[in-house]
């Protein structure tokens, strides 16, 4: 398969999810990732309990393996002068450095772009905050639900009229991992820099930034219509009917996302045993529809009633206006469609268990990544300091020390 960041070294001091899943990101495309990690208590995720999933109880960290799979674990403490010694060697010889931790933190730990850079001009520092690197919360922590979704007015924007509160992530780390792959993207453009100049530089992407990236048209249409929340769309009076969402007899639910509704009206009324709406002067053209909006819906609602989901879906594929089903997410992991392309790739573990992990997104010659899984906390301390240099009296004198594990 195509690995496009075969060969490129990359070195993660990170923890939880945004950055940690930037290089899991890396890794996917053939990067070769060395996670640090503290020798005794190693990245929280590892047992963090998220959304009523304990990873003790369950035997394993379903958001550990989104972050990490495909990573090396290396266990150091880089608060011990030998420790911090180790990670500057391991820089010394890496492509990219990634960090989350705040600046007070990365100041202390004397991991700054300054530092890092001066022991190796040609890395790529890829810094990942809540709010971004300048400004009076350029040290506030952040996480998605505080400074993606909340901060960047998407969860306000996402509530309904008549709910009391704004609304929660759709899951966890969610926008962690919008973010981070944001700063994926960061990297590869920096390492392309690079390839021109010849010198490092410094890639910064915050949640906050992600966030407004991915809300920005809430933002910006709030601000041109003078408004604090830009309309919610009201399923009964939709600006298009063909644009909407309607129940199915068996309670499923289907989006049609017919933008040119006048170039698929007559075969969609055809499709749905309705010929008779097709010229009826309420809903003949898009004008008509929407100065009859009510009962256009009204009437569909009546229609997509009488039938289950899998009597709509033959008759909804024989004409060309797009629709699809609205999964819920346990069904959506067998959706054909995206198992042909290889958008999950099944990970079995020694435990049993089988996580369909989903795959970098982007695909290079329509080969997905091939996935394996996270590292044992550590596991890979010894044979990567034996690849960068050390020998064994070396290793017995950091542990000893309490530089590693």
């Amino acid at each position: 398969m195509t690995k496009p960041m075969e060969g490129l070294r990359v070195v993660e001091v990170a923890l939880y999810g945004f950055v940690p899943s930037a290089a899991a990101v890396l890794s996917d495309w053939g990067a070769d990732v060395l996670k640090i990690e503290h020798p005794v208590t190693g990245d929280p995720v590892r047992g963090l309990v998220a959304w009523g999933f304990d990873p003790k109880e369950q035997g394993i960290s379903y958001l550990w393996e989104m972050f990490n799979r495909g990573k090396k674990s290396v266990g150091l403490d880089i608060r011990n002068d030998e420790g911090r010694e180790v990670l500057m060697k391991l820089v010394e010889q890496a492509d990219v450095f990634l960090t989350n931790f705040l600046g007070d933190a990365r100041r202390k730990l004397g991991i700054e772009a300054e530092d890092i850079q001066a022991r190796n001009p040609k890395i790529i520092y890829a810094r990942g905050t809540g709010h971004g690197p300048k400004g009076p919360d350029a040290d506030k922590g952040g996480f998605d639900a505080i400074s993606y979704w909340g901060r960047s007015g998407t969860a306000v924007a996402a509530m309904p009229p008549d709910y009391g509160y704004p609304i929660q992530l759709p899951g966890p780390a969610f926008g962690d991992i919008q973010a981070g792959a944001q700063l994926a993207g960061g990297i590869a453009a920096a390492l392309f820099l690079r390839e021109k100049t010849g010198e490092g530089s410094v890639v910064d992407v915050s949640l906050m930034s992600a966030g407004l990236w991915a809300g920005q048209a809430n933002v910006i249409g709030a601000n041109l219509m003078d408004v604090d929340v830009m309309p919610s769309p009201d399923r009964q009076r939709p600006n298009n009917p063909l644009g909407n969402i309607y129940r199915t007899a068996d309670h499923r639910f289907l989006m049609l996302g017919f933008l040119e509704a006048d170039r698929y009206w007559g075969h969609f009324c055809a499709a749905i045993g309705r010929p008779d709406l097709e010229h009826d002067p309420r809903f003949v053209d898009a004008d008509a529809r929407l100065a009859n909006v009510e009962a256009c819906v009204d009437e569909l609602d009546k229609t997509f009633a009488e039938r289950t989901l899998d009597e709509w879906k033959p008759r909804l594929d024989s004409q060309e206006g797009p629709w699809a089903v609205m999964t819920n997410p346990r069904e959506v992991a067998a959706d054909e469609q995206a198992i042909i392309n290889g958008y999950f790739q099944p990970v079995t573990y020694e435990s049993g268990h089988t996580l369909p992990l989903v795959a970098a997104a982007a695909q290079f010659d329509q080969e997905p990544a091939s996935l394996t899984r996270g590292p044992e906390h550590a596991e890979h301390t010894e044979e990567v300091l034996l690849e960068h240099g050390y020998d064994w009296d070396d290793l017995i004198r950091l542990k000893e020390s309490g530089a590693i594990s």
